[in-house]
């Protein structure tokens, strides 16, 4: 077999890039860094952070707790927000100098954006979305993806870095030690950095209901919700439930409910306790959103859908039905919580509510 030509630094530390929002470090930051701390273990490798902002010397100690080697802070006024010229640009030259082999990013609406611009300007390959990062016999990073209703394993083996965006809630929140240290490395922000938006003001819009990655219980409708008002049923149920409600792509696609609510490998990342999918088929690219729940529930009046080889307990019935409720309430001696009861719509619907 042929040797392999790599383009750029073979051997070098595993980077990520550490997300901030008004001066805090975003958990699937940290999250990366736990991984990229067990992926540098084993290439016998160091593991540095690359983070800009302004005032964020007191972020700093948490990167080294979550098992940064080195940061490299680029702390100034003009980073205070988001700028993708001149993130990308600060980025890129200091990759080019300092020639990562793995480069992590957070596949948030930042990330997304930054990540494909940045292996652009490196001249190498991007695997967005992963569900899972290992090295494979020869060193190379696997990236592993949903693809033909399964797994796949992508490889970059000749360009350098390795670069990879993964979703919060993929990987666990790392072990942290407060007394862990590390080498600081302030960057130089130079003027003129090209910059053709200026934020004016920043205006907030708070969260509905309650937030999916932290939700101790998650209730999912899919395109078997058949229409609006089917989709306001399972609203109404995840809304009885104390429930974060979560979607499938048809469902967004539908104008049915928010991009926020997307749960998958295109969306977010959810592990609740317990996890009811009403009206979906369990296509790969949605359940790969699901981690480590405890317990699954599926409803679909399709016996046969897939999604019933992946739950715990299946009803076969029209999402539709008010008899959903009772057949429910015959699982709440299986599921991790206790039941109260709570009226809807003139129905006794079922609550559960996690100990």
């Amino acid at each position: 077999m042929e040797e392999v030509q790599v383009v750029g630094s073979k051997g070098g530390p595993v980077w990520v890039f550490a997300e901030q929002i008004d001066g805090r470090v975003l958990a699937v930051s940290l999250q990366l860094i736990g991984q990229a701390r067990k992926l540098a273990d084993e290439m016998e490798t160091s593991v540095e952070v690359v983070i800009l902002g302004s005032e964020l010397g007191e972020q700093v100690q948490k990167l080294f707790a979550a098992g940064a080697d080195r940061v490299y802070l680029g702390d100034d006024p003009s980073l205070t927000f988001y700028q993708q010229e001149a993130y990308v640009e600060i980025i890129v030259e200091l990759a080019k100098g300092q020639q990562p082999e793995i480069m992590l990013i957070g596949s948030t609406s930042m990330g997304r954006e930054l990540s494909p611009l940045v292996a652009a300007r490196l001249e190498t390959g991007l695997t967005a979305h992963c569900t899972g990062l290992a090295l494979g016999e020869d060193g190379t990073l696997e990236q592993m993806i949903p693809a033909y209703g399964g797994l796949i394993s992508i490889t970059c083996p000749v360009r350098r870095p390795q670069m990879a965006t993964v979703a919060k809630g993929v990987f666990p929140m790392p072990t942290v030690d407060e007394n862990r240290t590390g080498e600081v490395v302030p960057l130089d922000v130079p003027d003129g950095l090209p910059c053709r938006i200026q934020t004016l003001e920043v205006v907030r819009e708070e969260p509905e209901g309650v937030p999916l990655e932290s939700a101790s219980i998650v209730v999912a409708g899919g395109a078997g919700a058949g229409d609006l008002e089917g989709w306001r049923e399972i609203a109404a149920l995840a809304e009885a439930l104390n429930a974060g409600l979560g979607s499938t792509r048809p469902v967004v696609d539908e104008g049915w409910a928010g991009l926020e609510t997307m749960i998958g490998q295109s969306g977010k990342m959810v592990s609740p306790e317990l996890y009811i999918g009403v009206g979906l088929s369990g296509e790969q690219q949605h359940v790969v959103g699901i981690v480590g729940a405890q317990v699954m529930v599926a409803v679909n009046n399709d016996s046969k859908a897939p999604v019933f080889e992946q739950v715990d307990y299946g009803i076969v019935d029209d999402c539709r039905e008010l008899t959903l409720a009772a057949k429910l309430l015959r699982l709440r001696p299986f599921l991790p919580a206790k039941a109260l009861s709570r009226d809807l719509r003139g129905l006794v619907v079922v609550t559960f509510w996690i100990y």
